[in-house]
């Protein structure tokens, strides 16, 4: 505890009370319902902020368990939510006590989200984003497109980058939640799925040509493939699809990305 203390202090943003908490309860809380491994990290020169934390979103339970993998490894980002969350009776305030910053989807507020997000980095926080701007919805569970959200919060503020991917927390809480809620926690306590959490490498944001719309598309494309390649390992056997199947979660192939998975980058 006390290393994860010591990290926090580090950051020029100061690390709301509320937040701490959240961090250290997470320890206790995320296991009862899977076991999570968690596998690489912020490189040390970076943990002072601004960083970019850029994930694949795959379930529900996702920012409960991504809270779970920055406390194993010492971090305190700044997540990107829905502001569904916000809006909550009891979420809703650990949300804003914490420090975590509004999205407004789908309304005339959602571009207040994008200067939102560059004023958190130039205060010298972490900022965790999912580039997909929702659950995806990749018949074979792959990131789909991302939108350029997350490459002009890199262009604006000129932090890094580093991709992190995730697998397996469709297999703790169905993409319906919060039906049946109470049924899935109890089956998640009883099976506890392993899930896996991995922090990747920067992304190479350099040599990037053409408008600044043209920038941002291809910056979104690296942004998008780190976290693939970066998830690659942690679905072994599963590359084609998934062993566990979530019957809740609608199929979208309209956003599916090509290359493959295991392509390397576009330069």
């Amino acid at each position: 505890m006390e290393t994860l203390v010591g990290t926090l202090e580090s950051t020029r943003w100061r690390v709301p009370v509320v937040w701490r908490w959240l961090l250290l309860v997470s320890r206790v809380i995320v296991p009862l319902i899977c076991r999570v491994r968690v596998s690489g990290s912020v490189p040390e020169g970076l943990r002072g902020g601004p960083v970019i934390l850029a994930a694949n979103h795959v379930s529900p339970v996702d920012p409960i368990v991504m809270t779970y993998a920055c406390s194993r490894v010492g971090i305190a980002p700044r997540f990107m939510a829905t502001a569904g969350l916000f809006d909550a009776p009891v979420a809703g305030w650990a949300m804003r006590a914490a420090g975590h910053l509004r999205v407004d989807r789908h309304t005339a507020r959602v571009a207040e989200a994008l200067p939102a997000a560059g004023a958190a980095l130039r205060g010298g926080a972490m900022v965790l984003v999912y580039p997909e701007g929702r659950i995806g919805l990749d018949p074979w569970m792959w990131p789909e497109r991302g939108k350029t959200g997350v490459a002009r919060m890199a262009a604006m503020s000129g932090a890094p980058v580093v991709p992190v991917a995730q697998w397996g927390a469709h297999a703790v809480l169905p993409y319906d939640s919060p039906r049946r809620l109470v049924r899935s926690v109890l089956r998640a306590m009883w099976r506890r799925p392993v899930v896996w959490v991995c922090f990747g490498e920067p992304v190479d944001l350099s040599g990037l040509e053409g408008s600044a719309g043209a920038r941002a598309m291809r910056a979104t494309d690296r942004i998008v493939q780190a976290v693939t390649d970066t998830l690659v390992p942690l679905r072994g056997g599963e590359l084609e699809l998934p062993r566990f199947v979530d019957g809740t979660r609608p199929v979208d192939i309209s956003r599916v990305r090509r290359p493959s998975p295991t392509a390397t980058r576009d330069n």
